[in-house]
């Protein structure tokens, strides 16, 4: 395992920054620095790209990206009592980490990073979902990542990666898979991290597509999801009969059964319903 010399163990960090997890900011600390560095293995070769870390905490998994070679690493802190912590590694990795201090979800990071970027995080359990979705999401594609590399809640992880018929299959399954390849990487239990949540955790790696799987218009893929799987115990028929009276035929012509429920149907049978109504 690659390291940065001269830099204290986290537990040491930890209790000199009084730096215990607050539940509020979603924190659960991961101490064990040969995980931190098999994660950031898991994101591929980091030698000739910029990495952008959310929620560094007291820097373990920031050392492993550093370690692993990554050029140029932008770490997003909300926390003010992570900052000394995390200055310390940048002063042992000169020119080599920014810290940015604030709101993932508010800040504009694109000035800090040049490509090729890829974006690596132990992501806060409360704002997780919500970071991937807005980086599935953006305003035109391809984005400024070339891969997202993230831990999640063992369930979070599972509705990415799932299948039709599966019961985590879902509108994430859809957007994930639609511009992206996923699977997950690593499994952890709960007692590698600190404080040991109550759920297991896994890593997800998401490498993007040049362009969407299945050509579809992105507005109106959206609300068919939305539509299906808000009322996915119905069949189609009826949770679809606001997008218009026609809707039993225009499945059919899709070769969408009518009476099928919205957790049978793949990804590209979404994309021709979709693309039927453009």
């Amino acid at each position: 395992m690659a390291t940065i010399d001269g830099l204290p163990p986290l537990r040491e960090v930890i209790r000199a920054h009084d730096l215990v997890a607050k539940k509020q900011l979603g924190q659960n600390f991961l101490l064990d620095l040969n995980l931190t560095a098999k994660i950031a293995r898991s994101a591929g070769d980091l030698s000739g790209a910029d990495v952008l870390e959310v929620g560094p905490g007291p820097g373990g998994l920031t050392r492993g990206l550093l370690a692993e070679g990554a050029r140029h690493v932008v770490a997003v802190e909300k926390d003010p009592r992570a900052l000394p912590a995390l200055a310390q590694i940048a002063q042992a990795c000169p020119g080599r980490l920014t810290v940015l201090q604030g709101d993932a979800l508010e800040l504009d990071v694109s000035a800090h990073l040049t490509p090729p970027v890829k974006v690596v995080a132990n992501l806060p359990y409360n704002v997780g979902t919500e970071l991937l979705i807005r980086w599935l999401t953006p305003g035109t594609w391809p984005p400024f990542w070339q891969s997202l590399t993230l831990m999640f809640q063992k369930e979070v992880a599972e509705r990415i990666v799932a299948q039709p018929r599966g019961d985590h299959y879902g509108r994430l399954a859809l957007l994930a898979q639609w511009r992206c390849e996923p699977r997950i990487v690593m499994h952890l239990p709960p007692e590698a991290f600190t404080p040991a949540p109550k759920v297991h955790s896994a890593v997800v790696h998401l490498t993007r597509l040049e362009a969407p799987r299945y050509p579809a218009p992105e507005k109106i893929l959206g609300r068919i999801t939305a539509m299906a799987f808000n009322q996915r115990r119905k069949m189609l028929r009826s949770s679809l009969k606001a997008l218009g009276r026609d809707i039993e035929a225009r499945l059919e012509r899709v070769g969408i059964p009518p009476t099928a429920r919205a957790e049978e149907i793949g990804l590209e049978a979404f994309c021709a319903l979709a693309r039927s109504f453009e």
